[in-house]
């Protein structure tokens, strides 16, 4: 049995590498929400850890995963035990990079992969309020009917004011966080809600400083947390050892 490095009944962490970790937890997850290393910066802890996404495989049919469009086509062959359903951008509020002969990068993705038949999959978009014009219609209205969709059979809607959250969605970036590339919970809330059920069990093989364990607890999930910087899930459990004191649909901040 691995000692967990911290646990308070709902999230816990382990200290370590996850190729080593993961297995010997003998578990099995809703999902996976993960933000690996890209492997595209001198940081030390910037290496991509070898045959991961085929692990997580084993014990979840249902997969998160941030990254850059580089990442994904560099390390396509690793994913091969997996079929893709979608993707997201996350917009941020600024850009990185000082590249002067390409366009100012602000955004990342994150893909949605999953294994077995789809009806299998745990999978229920957020429903995000309207948002109306001057004249009281919503801002999705005219692209109600696409042309190049085909026609929409006969059918009986009732507005209740909800849409589908949108593919891109839009949320600052964290300013001085815990880690260098933390998630702000309001881009990682939706993506737990849409593939893990409440109460259900969330996986991050790469916590970092604990932002997914923080937000699945918000939610009403379990999760837990893979970390091999001790620094780091250090600053996690500090994080995780605060009260929970209120959840994002009370208006909870933004954090990793």
């Amino acid at each position: 049995m691995l000692e967990p490095y911290f646990t308070d009944g709902t999230v816990t962490l382990y200290l370590g590498d996850m190729r080593e970790v993961l297995p010997a937890l003998d578990i099995r997850a809703d999902c996976v929400v993960t933000d690996p290393p890209y492997a595209e910066t001198s940081l030390a802890w910037d290496r991509w850890p070898d045959g991961w996404p085929a692990l997580a495989a084993t014990v979840t049919s249902s997969m998160w995963c941030f990254g850059s469009m580089r990442m994904f086509l560099d390390r396509r062959d690793q994913f091969a035990s997996w079929r893709m359903s979608q993707d997201i951008v996350w917009e941020k509020h600024n850009g990185s990079g000082f590249a002067s002969d390409r366009f100012r990068r602000v955004h990342e993705i994150a893909l949605h992969w999953y294994r077995g038949p789809w009806g299998g999959i745990h999978h229920e978009v957020p429903r995000v309020r309207a948002a109306f014009d001057a004249k009281g219609r919503t801002l999705s209205d005219s692209a109600a009917r696409v042309p190049h969709t085909g026609p929409i059979g006969a059918h009986r809607y009732e507005d209740d004011g909800l849409r589908l959250a949108r593919t891109v969605q839009r949320v600052p970036s964290v300013r001085r966080g815990l880690h260098p590339t933390e998630k702000p919970t309001a881009i990682l809330d939706p993506l737990i809600r849409y593939a893990c059920p409440p109460g259900g069990l969330v996986i991050d093989p790469f916590a970092g400083s604990g932002s997914t364990l923080d937000t699945a607890r918000s939610s009403g999930r379990r999760a837990i947390g893979i970390e091999a910087n001790e620094a780091y899930i250090e600053a996690a459990t500090k994080r995780l050892s605060q009260p929970l004191l209120m959840t994002l649909s009370d208006g909870g901040a933004d954090g990793h």
